[in-house]
């Protein structure tokens, strides 16, 4: 079931996402060839040097490629003395030596940037600093209200945010390393509007095979930031890293593809705070406090590795209603005790850990445990209420509080299973249950997707449903199963149960 679920639903994604750098507006075949701009020196000013070539490709953009080949032995490591122009599409920029020996090209943001500790990136709001507050503060490489920027080949690092995508379309950042951005994100797409409101205007932007390592959010997706493409990235935090907040923060942000992704050691792997309809597929996590951290309505979290976290998938409430997609994941070994929480996550001692867990709190609500940013200390009659605190004016339970299926037995007849089972939810509804078998007995994780079976409820609000699937080679432990209902929702796992005699 696992060769069924990577070939048929992951595979042909990755294939697609991952065999590809083009922008959303392909190049015309009547284009002429562009002329090359070649940075020689790492020197901050003068022909040759990167801000050279960025100043001339800006005064005629799409008439030129820029290469950055210094002369002399590597490595080689470019310090601008103040911030580098904004970058204006269409335009290539390739690090020239990693197609040929691996080597990056490092841009560096310590020439100007002072290091002032937790307080050295400023967010937009006077006394707030660091990871996970509204910035475009100190950026390396700025795209703003552009299109079509390519940029391959370098190492950005030290900045407050490695590469800013500001309401700009089309671009594509591949094959590079980002490392040690702290303030806004290693890569941050936002559409804001200078104000803090969402535009519509950063779309189509693709993210393709970078190593993100020891930014506070690796990166983010935000303000009306939509249908962009996140695949086959690295996004990893070590002991180094002094705000490990989120591998990718989507806020607002919609109907984004992330797929094909690694997120190690995260406060959250992925964090969705009032994103809708975005789509999480054939993604790891491992090592984050919450592999993911759910709010928003229409988002799809199938076929994702998850393992080895405090919890594997927190679904939190939130004003509307957080209505979450869970298919086909696989997920084990959760429950550790992680307790990591920069703006995201928990270090609440009394954490209710495990595989899917429901009305975990986020920053927003009063009973969120942790860092919610630096000076960021919002009031507390902002705070919401997890139902049933101060109901009735309080957040209900997410997915609707959808309970979970019962397993009533599983039978092994030659070499297939019989899984018989009921539920109860909304009646004469239609759901689809999913189950899993575990190699711990005690498991109520879902580490191998066995099969699944749609059900009906009756006029009583009652399902039953029975599936035959194949005898996996080694024989799980402990059966569990989920239900979703139509709307796209789905439950926490059931209690497991042994192979029935």
């Amino acid at each position: 079931m696992r060769a069924y679920l990577i070939s048929n639903v992951v595979a042909p994604l990755t294939l697609l996402a991952l065999s590809t750098h083009a922008g959303a507006q392909p190049a015309s075949p009547t284009s002429p060839t562009p002329e090359v701009l070649r940075v020689t020196r790492t020197a901050d000013d003068g022909e040759g040097s990167l801000r050279w070539a960025i100043e001339r490709n800006n005064a005629s953009p799409g008439r030129f490629r820029i290469e950055i080949a210094p002369d002399g032995p590597a490595p080689h490591v470019i310090k601008p003395a103040s911030a580098l122009p904004p970058i204006k599409g269409p335009v290539t920029i390739e690090g020239a030596a990693w197609k040929q020996t691996g080597d990056f090209l490092a841009i560096d943001g310590s020439g100007y940037i002072d290091d002032k500790g937790p307080q050295t990136c400023p967010g937009a709001v006077a006394g707030q600093f660091g990871t996970n507050i509204r910035t475009t503060t100190l950026p390396g490489l700025a795209l703003v209200d552009t299109q079509g920027v390519d940029i391959s080949g370098l190492e950005i690092r030290n900045f407050c945010i490695g590469v800013l995508i500001h309401r700009s379309s089309g671009s594509t950042i591949h094959d590079n390393r980002v490392v040690a951005n702290r303030g806004g994100a290693g890569v941050m797409l936002t559409g804001d509007d200078g104000s803090g409101n969402s535009t519509a205007a950063t779309v189509h932007n693709k993210v393709l095979r970078n190593e993100f390592l020891d930014n506070g959010d690796g990166l983010e997706l935000t303000r009306g930031a939509a249908f962009n493409l996140v695949a086959g990235n690295v996004f990893r935090s070590t002991g180094a890293n002094p705000e490990p907040s989120q591998g990718i923060e989507i806020l607002l942000g919609h109907d984004n593809v992330l797929i094909g992704n690694r997120f190690e050691n995260y406060s959250d792997g992925v964090q969705i705070n009032g994103g809708n309809r975005n789509f999480i597929v054939g993604n790891t996590f491992t090592g984050n406090t919450f592999g993911l951290s759910l709010s928003g309505a229409g988002n799809v979290i199938a076929g994702n590795t998850i393992f080895g976290n405090a919890v594997g998938i927190a679904v939190r409430p939130s004003p509307g209603m957080t209505v979450a997609r869970l298919s086909r994941n696989l997920i084990f070994d959760n429950g550790r005790a992680i307790e990591r929480c920069f703006a995201g996550g928990s270090c609440d001692p009394n954490l209710r850990k495990g595989a899917i867990v429901f009305g975990l709190p986020g920053l927003e609500q009063e009973r969120y445990v942790g860092k919610r940013g630096i000076g960021v200390n919002p009031p507390p009659a902002s705070l919401t209420r997890i139902c049933p605190d101060s109901a009735p004016n309080c957040q209900a339970a997410p997915n609707r509080g959808l309970v979970a299926p019962t397993i009533d037995s599983v039978r092994k007849s030659a070499a297939q299973l019989a899984v018989q089972g009921r539920l109860r939810a909304t009646p004469r509804s239609r759901f689809t249950v999913e189950v899993f078998g575990n190699r711990d007995k005690r498991s109520s994780e879902g580490e191998t997707f066995l099969g699944e079976a749609a059900v009906m409820t009756d006029a009583d609000g009652v399902g039953t449903f029975a599936l035959t699937v194949d005898a996996p080679g080694a024989m799980p432990a402990s059966f569990t199963a989920t239900v979703t209902s139509s709307e796209g929702a789905t439950s926490e796992f059931s209690a497991p149960v042994a192979l029935s005699e």
